[in-house]
């Protein structure tokens, strides 16, 4: 269980969906290899439509049938945790963009977690 509160550090890396890694997908690398440093939180959100460094529009417009979205994979924890994963995303992306941002977490807590008096709290 991990919990996070206050200063936090925001990864976000867009590469494409037919990425790969060792013939997997790139965005699932990431994310496992997130989970197995046990970093706070990440996910993966497929965008409908984008262009990057190759000003090619990949689009998932019925007419265009879905070639190459863009795929974005945000990780929040720490900064210290998060400074220490980047060497393995130096690794991963040949191609693609990672942004960092400060952000604050409100609230973060495993699920299923419960209180002193053993009451799960939400």
């Amino acid at each position: 269980m991990t919990r996070l509160t206050g200063s936090a550090l925001r990864v976000t890396v867009f590469v494409g969906e037919n990425d790969t890694y060792r013939h997997k997908p790139l965005y699932s690398e990431i994310v496992h290899r997130a989970h197995a440093a046990g970093l706070a939180g990440a996910s993966v959100f497929r965008g409908i439509e984008g262009f990057g460094a190759s000003s090619l529009i990949h689009t998932s417009r019925l007419l265009s049938l879905s070639e190459d979205l863009p795929v974005a994979v945000v990780i929040v924890d720490t900064e210290e945790r998060v400074r220490a994963f980047l060497p393995q995303l130096d690794e991963l992306v040949t191609e693609g963009l990672v942004i960092l941002d400060d952000c604050e977490v409100i609230r973060y807590a495993g699920r299923g977690e419960t209180d002193a008096k053993g009451k799960k709290s939400l």
